[in-house]
């Protein structure tokens, strides 16, 4: 698929303070054009410490937002992809906010680790300015986290997702006062939180530094004293660190939101908060020793319009795990010491499985790569222990970091390789149930193709080659081509049918 085939991608970015949209265009030459812009304050996470719980309103305004900028990307014919981030990532509750948005917008909000964030927001500030040759140290100051990623050429080196953001530590450090000894208290517990992180930074390395988010650009329309710079105006530009530091302590000096917001470049909108994302920017700089920073708009939302225009071209060209899924499933195999023969070969015949069955589950391209990473995986709980692996297996994927997915798809693939073996998915398993409800039966058939793929090759000789399916009307005939006899394999894979049985509604015989 070429850039020109591709449709019109919308980013939507659920975060802490705002929700944002582009609608972009995304050019085979990796251009992109922007067909639609918008944004509105909501204010989904607004409490100390973690933010633990979405209140009604909060999740009302969400949703009502959600509405109107769905209907506006379909207005344009676009993919929609949104991403949540820290407060919905946070929030106990987020399940009845991601469940109300995909009743009623028919879009559902993936729920992104702070890593994969950091990540997309690399992707989008190297498409948008000419340095991706060198080594950039990348900062984003939101509302509920601030993200730092070190990336040279397209590879993130250092990434790393800190509970610190603008609307976080306003509620921690100026919920009843702005004082001096406010502001001192807040830049103590910003050096003993974050320093440990800057540390490891420094010792990375970078090029060249760059900020994004909507703190650093009023940062930056202070400091140049034109607060009325468009942000085509801010994007690429290099702001020395004097003019940061002097636009820095001119807003903590200001003290009250009102005095804030009559500062030139200051948002009325932002001027409660943005004494704390100062503070942030005031850290990263000293600890840092910049000298200067340049400023990009390209951020979150334009990286998922990159990442999800590559994603698009990939699948339906190569229609198999891609570029970082499959680096990221790569390096999960290696640390765990899978069996790689045996598992890219159960992957290969669970993935014939699923193409043969396709007229009766219905599935597509997003669960066949999900259906192909879990089979690579499945095996990873042995680096625990063989007994009760496949239970291992579920709790190093649903933990771990894996950049490319985002915690919605690590989760169902944690789950379809959870049910390789033993027992069915049930609703009374903690984990199946938590699942978002569309995603269920998804699971059970996704499952069922890995467990007798599993089945077909349980003396991991790969004597069964490949497998045909043939649906008939009360019956499921499974061919296998083989490479020597087959017995075993065949009655491992009887053994392992009842799944595929019970959702067919057919009898499965293996030929």
């Amino acid at each position: 698929m070429s850039g020109n085939d591709l449709p019109p991608i919308a980013a939507i970015d659920v975060g802490t303070n705002s929700i944002h949209m582009i609608v972009a265009r995304v050019g085979a030459n990796g251009t992109m054009e922007i067909l639609a812009r918008d944004r509105e304050v909501v204010r989904l996470g607004k409490s100390g410490g973690d933010i633990k719980h979405l209140s009604d309103d909060a999740i009302e305004r969400g949703v009502l937002v959600m509405e109107r900028f769905v209907a506006m990307a379909r207005q344009h014919g676009a993919f929609v992809r949104a991403v949540g981030t820290s407060a919905v990532r946070e929030a106990l509750n987020r399940e009845e906010f991601l469940r109300q948005v995909e009743q009623r917008t028919g879009v559902r909000i993936e729920v992104i680790s702070g890593e994969e964030e950091g990540r997309l927001i690399y992707v989008g500030v190297i498409h948008g300015l000419p340095l991706v040759e060198q080594r950039l140290c990348v900062c984003d100051i939101g509302g509920g986290s601030t993200e730092v990623v070190i990336g040279e050429r397209g590879e993130v080196l250092f990434v790393r997702s800190e509970k610190i953001g603008a609307i976080r530590l306003t509620e921690q450090c100026f919920r009843r006062s702005r004082s001096a000894r406010a502001v001192e208290a807040c830049r103590k517990a910003l050096a003993g939180e974050w320093s440990p992180v800057l540390d490891a930074a420094r010792k990375v390395g970078w090029d060249e530094v760059v900020v994004t988010s909507g703190t650093w650009e009023t940062l930056a329309r202070v400091a140049l004293g034109n607060g009325k710079s468009s942000a085509g105006q801010l994007h690429g530009r290099r702001i020395e660190r004097d003019a940061l530091s002097e636009a820095i302590e001119r807003i903590v000096r200001a003290g009250s939101p009102r005095r804030i917001a009559e500062i030139a470049g200051v948002e009325a909108e932002r001027a409660d908060i943005i004494t704390a994302g100062a503070l942030i920017a005031e850290r990263f700089l000293e600890q840092m020793n910049l000298p200067h920073v340049v400023v990009s708009t390209y951020a979150l939302r334009e990286g998922v319009v990159f990442d999800t225009a590559q994603h698009l071209r990939d699948q339906r060209q190569y229609h198999h795990l891609v570029h970082l899924r499959a680096a990221t499933i790569e390096q999960m195999c290696q640390r765990y010491g899978v069996d790689r023969a045996h598992a890219q070969h159960v992957a290969r015949l669970a993935l014939q499985l699923f193409d043969g069955l396709h007229s009766l589950h219905g599935l597509g391209d997003a669960e066949r790569e999900l259906l192909e990473a879990a089979a690579l995986l499945h095996d990873v709980g042995y680096h625990i222990s063989p007994d009760q692996h496949h239970k291992h297996s579920y709790y190093i994927i649903s933990n771990a970091v894996m950049p490319g997915f985002s915690s919605t798809e690590a989760e169902i693939i944690a789950n379809v390789a959870r049910y390789h073996r033993k027992s069915h998915p049930k609703s009374k398993h903690e984990n199946f149930a938590a699942l978002p409800q569309r995603w269920k039966r998804a699971v059970r058939w996704m499952a069922a193709c890995l467990r007798i793929a599993e089945g077909l090759d349980r003396r991991r000789q790969q004597r069964v080659e490949a497998v045909h399916v043939e649906i008939g009307d009360d019956c499921i005939r499974i061919h296998s081509k083989a490479g020597g006899e087959i017995g075993i394999e065949l009655w491992g894979a009887e053994r392992r049918a009842l799944l595929l049985e019970e959702l067919s509604g057919r009898k499965i015989e293996f030929i």
